[in-house]
């Protein structure tokens, strides 16, 4: 074996076991089996589910009943890239480890630390006889990298301990105490198009090359929204001109800042008259965002200019002409009102966004002379009446302007806990081993922990995990010795919640 020599042994030892066993994402079944099995082998009691969910459940360490119950936690699932020109077939085959010095890593592809090393922790805790602790839950989950599945579908009713480790974490030394909830809005606008005008010819107005990014990870940078600028330049435009729509795009996904999107226009303007308008509008939102949004372009394209339109991607599905001047204004207004980007900070936690909405698509759908504008944007609040608030505010915004929304992949906060017992005793903990304190850090983007915080009435948690870089590429490298210290620090702190 690669790890064979390694300490904690176990820990490597599972860890092994655990990369020869196919277990992507949605292929998580015979990873789940591996786990019952080693349940029934040490007589330990279990439930497993149709989703691949397993619990297991320890008898606390003599002299130590008395304790509370403590939840153990991570995801059986990983992400399978691999490097290009590799042929590794993850639906059956296994990782090919490597060492390199500090470094574990697999051959060519992803590694699936994330979350292979909690699944090795755990296993490694429930097969010892030596290590102090609580009454034990250690739940396994499954499909975490593909919308927290296992964690949403798991029964939690068999589940006691209001204490729980989530072993999730990539950065040793960090302790997340926090996440954000979310959900996906869609907002649709009812559109009407005129057939019969007379109307001049049209244009395409695009706004291109903004920074983009996570919109859970990125949106505190408050950088360009490509959606949002090119309403914004719309309307400038309708202000000045006779401007009336043929449809707008932009985006591909809710949870991505956009860096562009177009709009086909119908406007009295001639091109060179509003060339020159874009023109000065660009060089006023290049000054705006020059810090985060450096390669900002905006521009127009006479639709007549086929082979420029064709080059820059922009021809239409099918024939366009202009909605009414009605329907034009109730899209604009649209989108030059709703909100978008960081909508409150934490007054607990300094520097996190708490609250955030991100416009990241934008579509027309057009049947005859009838149509619909719609905005998809992902919601993210680490206080759910903040996110639930957001989402009214769309509502009534639509139903304002004839329209109407649907919600969906909506998951819970997991909200920061003032009096949290167990933050404290893991703060004393890792002071204890370190002499110095560990970072407490929340982030603005949804884990497993929300969707546990909303089943679990007071549950008190924490994720944490060792050092992991590289994550979900086939660069990724665990470190040895982070392994090793986390696993020591895991121990004190179940031997610190072992007291009464």
């Amino acid at each position: 074996m690669v790890l064979s020599g390694l300490s904690p042994e176990k820990v490597f030892y599972y860890f092994e076991e655990i990369c020869g066993i196919p277990h992507g994402s949605g292929n998580t079944r015979r990873l789940s089996n591996y786990i019952v099995s080693f349940a029934k082998d040490r007589g330990l009691r279990f439930t497993q589910d149709e989703s691949d969910n397993v619990i297991i459940y320890k008898d606390a360490s003599n002299g130590c009943e008395q304790a509370p119950t403590v939840i153990i936690q991570g995801h059986i699932d990983m992400v399978c890239e691999q490097k290009k020109g590799r042929n590794i077939n993850f639906e059956v085959e296994g990782l090919r480890l490597k060492r390199d010095g500090n470094a574990i890593y697999a051959d060519g592809t992803t590694l699936g630390g994330d979350d292979g090393i909690a699944v090795a922790y755990m296993l490694a805790i429930l097969d010892s006889d030596d290590i102090k602790h609580p009454p034990l839950e250690c739940v396994f989950t499954s499909d975490e990298e593909i919308g927290l599945l296992g964690a949403t579908a798991l029964d939690c009713s068999g589940l006691t301990g209001r204490l729980m480790l989530n072993i999730d974490s990539e950065v040793e030394g960090q302790l997340l105490v926090s996440c954000a909830g979310g959900a996906t809005v869609t907002c649709s606008i009812p559109i009407v198009y005129e057939k019969d005008h007379a109307c001049n010819d049209a244009f395409i107005i695009q706004v291109d090359h903004a920074a983009g990014g996570h919109s859970g990870v990125e949106i505190a940078k408050q950088g360009a929204n490509g959606i949002k600028l090119l309403g914004r330049v719309l309307y400038a435009l309708g202000r000045k001109y006779n401007l009336r729509l043929g449809g707008m795009w932009g985006g591909g996904k809710d949870n991505v800042i956009p860096r562009g999107a177009h709009a086909y226009v119908y406007t009295d303007c001639a091109y060179d008259s509003l060339k020159k308008e874009v023109n000065q509008l660009e060089n006023i939102l290049k000054a705006e965002f020059a810090h985060t949004d450096s390669e900002l372009t905006i521009s127009v394209l006479a639709a007549g200019d086929r082979e420029a339109i064709e080059a820059a991607g922009r021809l239409p599905k099918e024939e366009m002409y202009p909605m009414t001047t009605e329907s034009s204004n109730k899209v604009v207004a649209a989108l030059v009102n709703v909100p978008n980007g960081v909508i409150k900070y934490s007054q607990d936690i300094e520097n996190l966004v708490q609250t955030s909405l991100n416009l990241g698509i934008m579509s027309t759908e057009k049947e005859g002379e009838k149509g619909t504008v719609s905005f998809s944007f992902s919601v993210r609040s680490s206080v759910s009446t903040e996110k639930n608030e957001l989402i009214d505010r769309l509502e009534c915004l639509s139903r304002i302007l004839g329209g109407t929304i649907s919600v969906s992949g909506e998951y819970p906060a997991w909200e920061y806990n003032k009096d949290s017992r167990l933050r404290e005793v893991m703060c004393d903990c890792y002071n204890e081993l370190y002499k110095e304190k560990p970072q407490l850090l929340a982030i603005h983007a949804g884990l497993e922990c929300g969707i546990f915080a909303g089943k679990l009435a007071g549950l008190d948690c924490v994720s944490y995990g060792p050092d992991i870089k590289d994550i979900h590429t086939s660069e990724e490298k665990l470190y040895i010795d982070s392994v090793a210290r986390t696993w020591e620090y895991t121990l004190k702190v179940l031997e610190a919640l072992s007291a009464k």
